[in-house]
């Protein structure tokens, strides 16, 4: 039977074509096999597999439309064995500087630390670079001529610790001898947390005092007996000041001079931190005059200072006589006064409760007042422990056989907090090592007499290092500079920098050592901000910057002088005004591809503020690229962390810790509520 034919046949039949084989088209004979056939030679057979397994998909293109449903099934199949009540747990990372880190961080290290001998002890090659800059003479040069007559008698109480009531005397004699007053001795006023009684000639040579200061400022130990009848003989009654901290020089001649000429005697209560810093040269002098050269401790508190100098000295004969002097604040009171965490739990928690209690009542539970440990940290306010100073230490190059001098006080929980230190530096020596219990006896109940004996034993190191700031540190590293022309090595390290870096659990000791031996290069070479007073004619600014290397090799600090209404050309290798040129002659020398930038520019303070910026903002760019280079190629990123220090914290209440008036202060958010800067006690030394 022949198939129907729509279109009408004419009488002849034509037979149908032959059916087409039932084949595949996709294979034919004769077809060579192409560079996608599985069984190509070379084919792995990983790869044959994953081709076979692809050919059958793409056969039976119909797997596609169950595979949806596939995958619901499984997901309904695996919800229904999971209970819809558990809510999964998400774990945040601390905030940085939130956790004690660093006894992890020591545990890590202390293999490499022990085994590192790739460098000689530091304390030999501490003055490596020596200074060749000549040296500084003091210019505290003493009266010779006669006073006029006195304009009336000042009273001072001075509060604090040892080296704040020695503040409050210097700013005393710089006040009398401005005025032309007489001053009465000071009285040290009690306070409740150090609890010395101590009077004036219990710590100072009065004598000695008086005598050094004879011929510059009228001092005398009581007031004469007819004004203080008007009195009833009770300093209470005698008119007081209630000055404001940090005032000028100026006010006092224009608010207190009248006064005095009316009563002939007042009474300034209290006196700590009364006089800013920006004075004439010749408030300066007497200030210097008073701290260096007249105030000299008692006959009891030297001789036995001096004595353990020796008996230090003595104990490292095999370092020349030299040895390190570390001023340690890890007290109880310190502790709690910086709200800094520690890895002490609940019992850390309840003793820094009762502490903050018993020495400011109040002042950390006031209503709004918001506490951030881990900002603290990261801002460099926490003190340092002993395990931090020591690791510090010894990525600086001082090894365990270097002896050093512990200055502090009673540490808080001494016997687990020590023992990585003389782990670290079995060397160590404090006070009560190096005295016998004899001798220490007349001063165990006075902590300004103690405080003494240490400052004087610190006075005489060939390094002296700070950890926390303050007064005593301050006064140190000027009496020190005072007594070696201007050079004493002191070490005062980037505390951001070192919480970055004791925070970093991925740091290796090569890195933490190079870290540490730049902090320890630059640590004492830093510039300052000097102001002239204002009715001097000249300014002279210091600006400061610690800019990296973008090769590499070098960091140093980049500072940038401007006098006003002077035009001046220096050479940096012949620094003929030491005073201007002190700290860039020493960046210039450890890093000599900055003296070409280390300029007195012409044009006054705003050219060289606008040159100065310029600087800044190129090497920022280029090491903000080199970082992020830096950081693709390398695990750690404790190289870049360390040169991005976050915000300052600010102040609750300003009001509380004024700063000077001649210091750069930090104008932040003016809602003080939100973060709480709690750093050193500014009533302690």
């Amino acid at each position: 039977m022949h198939a129907k034919n729509r279109i009408p046949s004419s009488g002849h039949s034509t037979p149908s074509p032959p059916a087409s084989p039932l084949r595949s088209p996709r294979y034919r004979h004769g077809r060579k096999p192409g560079r996608f056939s599985p069984f190509l030679p070379g084919r792995t057979i990983a790869h044959r597999l994953a081709w076979l397994l692809l050919s059958v998909l793409l056969r039976r293109q119909g797997i596609f439309l169950f595979a949806p449903l596939i995958y619901i099934s499984g997901m309904l199949l695996y919800m229904g064995t999971v209970s819809f009540d558990v809510v999964p747990v998400i774990k945040h990372r601390p905030a940085p500087g939130s956790v004690y880190r660093s006894p992890q961080l020591y545990e890590k290290l202390k293999i490499d630390m022990n085994a590192d001998n790739s460098s000689v002890d530091a304390i030999s090659t501490i003055w490596k670079n020596s200074y060749k800059g000549g040296e500084w003479r003091p210019c505290v040069n003493k009266s010779f001529e006669g006073l006029p007559e006195s304009n009336g008698y000042i009273y001072v109480e001075a509060n604090g610790g040892l080296n704040q009531q020695r503040t409050s005397i210097c700013n005393a004699v710089a006040v009398a001898g401005y005025l032309n007053a007489t001053l009465l001795i000071p009285n040290f006023h009690f306070h409740s947390i150090w609890r010395d009684p101590s009077k004036f000639k219990d710590i100072y040579d009065e004598d000695y005092f008086i005598s050094s200061l004879k011929n510059d400022v009228q001092i005398v130990d009581k007031i004469p007996e007819y004004i203080m009848e008007r009195f009833d003989h009770n300093m209470t009654n005698v008119y007081n000041f209630r000055i404001k901290a940090w005032s000028s020089i100026q006010y006092y001649k224009d608010v207190v001079l009248p006064k005095l000429l009316e009563e002939k005697i007042i009474r300034i209560s209290p006196f700590a931190n009364r006089l800013s810093f920006d004075a004439p040269p010749a408030v300066q002098r007497l200030r210097c005059l008073a701290n260096y050269e007249a105030l000299r401790f008692s006959s009891p508190i030297l001789n036995l200072g001096e004595t353990l100098v020796a008996r230090m000295k003595e104990l490292s004969a095999n370092s020349g006589g030299k040895y390190v002097s570390v001023h340690l604040r890890f007290e109880e009171d310190m502790v709690a006064f910086s709200c800094c965490v520690f890895d002490g739990g609940e019992q850390e928690k309840e003793d820094m409760t009762k502490a903050r209690e018993r020495g400011w009542k109040g002042k950390f539970t006031k209503p709004g007042r918001v506490i951030r440990p881990g900002a603290i940290r990261i801002n460099g306010k926490c003190p340092l422990t002993p395990l931090e100073v020591g690791l510090m230490l010894r990525g600086m190059g001082f090894d365990n056989n270097t002896f050093i001098f512990l200055a502090s006080g009673k540490i808080y929980n001494a016997e687990k907090t020590m023992a990585p230190l003389l782990e670290m530096f079995p060397n160590m020596q404090t006070k009560e090592m190096l005295a016998t219990e004899e001798e220490l006896a007349p001063y165990k109940n006075f902590s300004s007499r103690m405080a003494a004996i240490d400052y004087t034993i610190c006075l005489h190191s060939e390094v002296f290092v700070t950890t926390q700031g303050g007064n005593f540190p301050h006064f140190l590293m000027g009496h020190r500079r005072y007594l070696h022309g201007g050079h004493s090595k002191t070490i005062r390290p980037d505390k951001r920098k070192l919480a970055l870096l004791f925070d970093n659990p991925n740091i290796g000791w090569k890195s933490f050592k190079r870290q540490m031996l730049n902090m320890r290069s630059h640590s004492d070479s830093k510039g300052f901000e000097l102001k002239r007073p204002k009715n001097e004619k000249s300014t002279i600014l210091l600006f400061e910057g610690v800019i990296p290397s973008l090769t590499g090799g070098c960091f140093t600090i980049a500072v940038t002088a401007a006098v006003s209404n002077k035009a001046v050309d220096l050479d940096p290798t012949e620094p003929t005004q030491k005073p201007l040129l002190f700290a860039l002659y020493r960046a210039t020398q450890e890093c000599p591809i900055w003296s070409a930038a280390m300029t007195i520019f012409r044009g006054g303070v705003s050219d060289a503020v606008f040159v100065m910026y310029i600087i800044l903002i190129y090497y920022q760019l280029g090491f903000h690229f080199a970082v992020h280079n830096e950081e693709a190629s390398s695990s750690s990123a404790a190289e870049s962390l360390t040169f991005h220090p976050p915000r300052k914290a600010q102040f609750l209440d300003r009001a509380s810790f004024p700063a000077p008036s001649s210091l750069a202060q930090f104008h932040g958010n003016e809602d003080n509520k939100r973060i709480v800067h709690t750093g050193p006690n500014p009533l302690h030394n």
